[in-house]
């Protein structure tokens, strides 16, 4: 690409795409990196400028770019039958996929609905847990108990579960079919409080909402077993496990969101049994099903659930929830070919390997005086930074632009970050090896040195 062809694609960015999440404010006059090639765990953008993928695409290109036989799969599905009505037919990828997954997940979780992406699929999960109470005569059963910093999508319905409120600033939601426990970050419990206090603090905030809602009309508690977008927060040890008896105890569905977390991200194809220890009643997934090569995402319900309305129990309903795309067929063929390569490579043992590594350089950089936490399992990572000794209100502005110039230095490094206000959040793809992951964290270790400089050099911030 030449300049001048650049500055033209760049003009056409500004005037005609708008992004998600897009400031009003900046709105064409944004100078976006262009990803114009990717191999493995790098980015090469428009200047040819190689980069390492923190965050993996979006949480989600699990077994890296460039894959001959991902691109094979896909064209030869498009040669084949590149779409069809699943209203009145299906295929044969679709149903491999969905007898895949059936396989992979936990228990009795046998029974897939597909959607688009982790935000239609949670949608289309919460829409079932209402189908659900309707068939069986609970028409008031409804209300969903969501947490602070939790991130379920940006459909109308998944966005009001989801609980980070500077999402929620401007935009509407069906407020009254939620309800927000209080943040679950160990890290925010108050001084002097054990870990195992704020545990049951925790469970006696799920219980007693449960209560003052009533049982009969909470419907579910949806949770993602690490808070990713809210910041890679990891509850107490326990917490999903106690959670599931006390939504059991009051006939309450459990919703694990898997949408991150799935296909490998913490070393298996999902981490609510094998990492988290429970069997919950839904799962939703996403991102890591096809590594983001297409988009495609899915719900996965229990037999216990799913059998329970249906067959003569069924009162003749009909769930009417679908995408022109559920279950696409190229999307299918993707997906397939994705968890082939996982289990051909060997990547969830890989990823166990490698994990120690990845978490012992990110606890490292806690030496830094401008970091105040890192977080992390898997490979899954944040760091925190904190502008510390001062009470001047302008530093909270600060605080939150810290992540941003952190990305801006990791960047010039040769490293793309996921800035979040005055943190940084990376996922990389599952491939990387420990010589990338040491690359990455010293990359990172620089940033963070440079931004601190930065600062420090304007005024803003002493050690």
């Amino acid at each position: 690409m030449t300049l001048e062809n650049h500055k033209q694609i760049l003009g056409f960015d500004n005037k005609n795409f708008v992004h998600p999440w897009e400031s009003m404010k900046t709105v064409g006059d944004n100078h976006r990196t262009f990803a114009e090639k990717a191999r493995g765990i790098y980015i090469y953008d428009e200047n040819g400028k190689k980069l390492i993928d923190g965050p993996g695409g979006m949480w989600c290109v699990q077994i890296g770019y460039e894959r001959p036989e991902m691109a094979k799969a896909i064209s030869d599905q498009v040669l084949k039958v590149p779409y069809y009505s699943p209203w009145n037919m299906s295929s044969s990828p679709s149903a491999v996929l969905a007898n895949m997954i059936a396989e992979m997940a936990p228990g009795d979780l046998d029974h897939v609905f597909f959607t688009t992406c982790g935000s239609t699929a949670v949608d289309s999960a919460i829409r079932f847990v209402h189908f659900y109470n309707n068939i069986l005569g609970r028409p008031q059963k409804k209300t969903i108990i969501s947490r602070e910093k939790a991130y379920h999508g940006s459909t109308y319905l998944s966005a009001t579960m989801s609980g980070k409120s500077r999402d929620r600033d401007w935009l509407d939601t069906a407020s009254d079919l939620v309800h927000f426990l209080p943040n679950v970050n160990p890290s925010q419990r108050p001084r002097g409080m054990t870990m195992d206090s704020f545990l049951e603090e925790k469970i006696s905030e799920l219980e007693s909402s449960i209560q003052n809602l009533g049982a009969e009309r909470t419907a579910a508690f949806i949770a993602e077993p690490v808070l990713a977008s809210g910041g890679v927060i990891i509850p107490p040890k326990g917490y999903h496990q106690r959670c599931l008896e006390i939504c059991h105890k009051y006939d309450v569905l459990y919703i694990s969101d898997e949408v991150v977390t799935a296909f490998g991200r913490l070393g298996y194809w999902f981490a609510s049994k094998e990492v988290f220890g429970i069997q919950p009643d839904i799962i939703t997934c996403a991102k890591g099903l096809t590594s983001g090569y297409v988009p495609m995402g899915a719900f996965i319900v229990s037999e216990k659930i799913f059998g329970s309305i249906s067959g003569v129990r069924s009162e003749d309903a009909m769930f009417s929830n679908g995408f022109t795309y559920s279950g696409h067929p190229v999307s299918s063929a993707a997906a397939i070919k994705n968890i082939e390569i996982i289990e051909k490579e060997n990547l969830l043992e890989h990823v166990r390997i490698v994990s120690p590594h990845f978490q012992k350089r990110l606890h490292q950089l806690r030496k830094l005086p401008i970091i105040g936490e890192t977080r992390g399992i898997g490979l899954i990572g944040c760091v925190e930074g904190r502008i510390m000794d001062s009470s001047r209100p302008e530093d909270l502005a600060l605080d939150y632009e810290l992540g941003a110039r952190i990305d801006k230095h990791c960047q010039a490094l040769g490293l793309i970050v996921r800035p979040l206000l005055n943190m940084c959040v990376f996922s990389p793809p599952l491939i990387i090896t420990m010589e990338q992951i040491d690359q990455m964290f010293d990359i990172l270790e620089q940033g963070i040195l440079r931004a601190s400089e930065e600062l420090r050099e304007e005024g803003l911030w002493k050690e």
